[in-house]
């Protein structure tokens, strides 16, 4: 039977991993390690100042009381005997398109299984609070069925985004590039009870590109936006352009 690591960043007792969970263990053999609390937001981030704290809940869940990265990290070198064949992460409650992948834990944790070379999927629900949830299960589940049937030759990372209907049909899946928005809205300034000025992170930043084929572009049309990510942040482009800038000051040729 195949092995699924499975996390999130909404917390251990969110309903879009229970529900997934549950799902998968039809057919896989599931563990299901998460934050002890939401950290949405908290991208690839490790807790490298203080140590960690793993707990089971009553449900067989394990929880942290770190980030989404810190219980695959913990996961995969700490407490699974047996590499899992997948990684799966979510289902998130609400999207995780364009620059939201940068930012995203749902992503992050998925990235986590990436980096120690175990295909991972990000699933996340393109609206709050968990509307059609069970369609966005059975499109989830599809999907890792096929990645299971069908593994790549190299492993994977996906971030798959999943409109809120009643119903999906497999072949709304489309592949997509990640769209692009504008600088984000400006922070909210208020004052706490001691008169101090503290500052809320405003709202995203409204749409710049939602092309056709883009993850936004995709969602706009009700259908499944796959998008395949890597993690190599060179810009092979400027390469030479910056040696040519440093000309006189760098040593390689």
């Amino acid at each position: 039977m195949k092995r699924i690591l499975v996390s999130n960043d909404d917390g251990y007792n969110a309903k879009g991993i229970e529900l997934l969970a549950e799902a998968l263990r039809s057919f896989a053999e599931v563990i299901v390690i998460a934050p002890e609390t939401n950290h949405s937001g908290a991208s690839n981030s490790l807790t490298l100042t203080r140590p960690l704290t793993v707990r089971q809940a009553a449900n067989g869940y394990y929880y942290v009381n770190g980030t989404p990265s810190d219980c695959v990290h913990i996961a995969l070198t700490g407490i699974l005997k047996h590499k899992p064949d997948l990684v799966v992460s979510g289902i998130n409650n609400g999207a995780n398109l364009g620059e939201d992948t940068l930012y995203s834990g749902t992503v992050a944790a998925a990235t986590e299984g990436y980096l120690f070379g175990i295909p991972s999927i990000a699933f996340s629900l393109t609206e709050r609070n968990w509307p059609h949830i069970e369609a966005a299960v059975e499109i989830a589940v599809h999907i890792v069925r096929h990645q299971l049937a069908q593994p790549r030759q190299a492993p994977c990372l996906l971030s798959v985004n999943i409109p809120p209907l009643p119903k999906h049909e497999p072949e709304n899946i489309c592949v997509a590039r990640l769209g692009r928005r504008h600088p984000s809205q400006p922070v909210i300034e208020a004052t706490n009870p001691s008169g101090e000025t503290i500052y809320w992170i405003g709202p995203t930043g409204e749409v710049a590109d939602a092309g056709s084929d883009t993850d936004f572009g995709i969602i706009k049309q009700g259908k499944i936006s796959v998008t395949p990510l890597r993690l190599d942040l060179t810009h092979y482009d400027e390469l030479s352009i910056t040696h040519e800038w440093l000309e006189g000051l760098c040593v390689n040729p």
